[in-house]
């Protein structure tokens, strides 16, 4: 019942912050907007702020186990969307403002009704920035200031001990596309990712007079981008694998033979392992390519995010409060899609699960991305996500469980990049 009451406040929360979208590391207005709610929810409680924007809170203490209930508070850079800021360019089309009013929807629920009172664990809700990989030259500034570490909020508030204390890690998620039925979904695993950059070297001549003595850098970077395209047959299915390279810069000039040129290309796949093999064969590519035209490369790589594998242990917590849900007709269990988050990375030290909810048309990240069915993700599925806590009450199995340190995620991450 409480659910229904607090829809129409929660539902304005979250029109809110579809209003005012923020980039990562900048989501000072959403940050706002939650500390208000919950200040109003219980004006004692107690907030621990991290990484500019971030905020934690727990309820319950003490007790056997800790689970964390995460919402990321940022926006897409996404200009030409029908409701982006027009000094920013920030977005709401990836459904982060829905996450963040469904965690407070949650919150007052639990908080008011004392429901986490009788739990066997405690819960943390856990606000985090910068989800959304991008404004990258901004998080360039923050880094080099020795504000964070890491591009991702995950990744960086591991690094600051955030998840220190928690065992379990819940996300949930927009669902990309419309739904006949209102729908849910589990173990949905995505890919991870790095960044390449190649900068091609020759040497600049008249092109009109002498292009015989020249070295044509822009040459070397076409002749790449052929061998990456004849290679794809070489690429498993399974893997998921996807390479997006493009011209970052050039200040090529028609009279000119261009002497340097910048390829970048995003590079995915499914697990660590492949994501090295491939990254190899890239840079043996982008290496010949170079030598073939008598040029050089030289190459960065720079982390993205891990490859996210649900931990199918916990998602059956999800499907047991869907058998007894009379709300949801449809859950989606077991697809792998190409798309990649921060999850991934915390995923690595802890157990985690992101459930997907529908109630929205339009492509995630698109430019006619927006929720249809208000009424699903601000009372329902909120009310779903309830119950899933209540089937987790006295039935986690810490055998089940597992725990890495982040110094074994940093060492993970840098034998990818080295």
């Amino acid at each position: 019942m409480l659910f229904k009451q607090q829809y129409e406040e929660i539902k304005a929360l979250g029109k809110t912050i579809f209003d005012n979208p923020e980039l990562g590391y900048k989501e000072f207005k959403t940050k706002q907007t939650v500390v208000n709610m919950l200040k109003k929810v219980n004006p004692d409680i107690k907030l621990e702020e991290f990484s500019r924007t971030g905020l934690k809170t727990s309820l319950g203490e003490g007790k056997a186990y800790t689970v964390a209930f995460i919402a990321e508070l940022d926006a897409v850079y996404a200009p030409t969307h029908w409701c982006a800021d027009k000094d920013t360019g920030a977005a709401h089309n990836c459904g982060h403002y829905t996450q963040v009013a469904i965690a407070l929807a949650l919150y007052k629920y639990l908080f008011e009704s004392k429901a986490y009172q009788s739990f066997d664990y405690n819960l943390t809700f856990i606000f985090i920035p910068a989800e959304e990989y991008l404004d990258l030259a901004f998080r360039d500034e923050l880094i080099a200031n020795k504000e964070i570490s890491y591009y991702g909020g995950k990744p960086e508030a591991m690094k600051l001990g955030i998840f220190d204390d928690i065992d379990i890690g819940i996300c949930v998620h927009a669902i990309g596309g419309e739904f006949a039925e209102r729908t849910i979904e589990v173990n949905c695993d995505l890919a991870g990712f790095l960044y390449k950059k190649y900068t091609f070297k020759g040497k600049a001549t008249h092109a009109g007079f002498d292009p015989f003595s020249s070295k044509n850098a822009y040459n070397m970077s076409t002749l790449f981008n052929v061998a990456l395209g004849l290679s794809r047959q070489q690429l498993k299915d399974v893997e998921k694998v996807r390479i997006n390279p493009i011209v970052m810069n050039s200040d090529m000039s028609t009279n000119v033979i261009p002497n340097h040129i910048t390829v970048g290309s995003d590079l995915r796949t499914l697990t660590v392992d492949y994501m090295k093999e491939v990254a190899k064969k890239m840079d043996d590519a982008a290496k010949g390519s170079a030598y073939a035209l008598q040029g050089d490369v030289s190459i960065h790589t720079q982390m993205g995010y891990l490859p996210f594998v649900q931990d199918r242990y916990l998602s059956e917590f999800v499907v047991q409060a869907f058998n007894k849900n009379e709300e949801i007709p449809v859950i989606s269990n077991g697809n792998v899609i190409s798309a990649a988050g921060d999850i991934g990375d915390l995923a690595y030290i802890l157990p985690c699960i992101q459930i997907g909810y529908s109630g929205f048309t339009g492509t995630i990240h698109g430019d006619d991305f927006v929720d249809i069915d208000p009424a699903f993700i601000y009372e329902i599925f909120p009310r779903f996500l309830a119950q899933v806590f209540e089937e987790m009450n006295g039935n986690i199995d810490k055998a089940k469980l597992y725990r890495r340190s982040y110094e074994e995620y940093e060492k993970l991450v840098l034998s990818i990049t080295e």
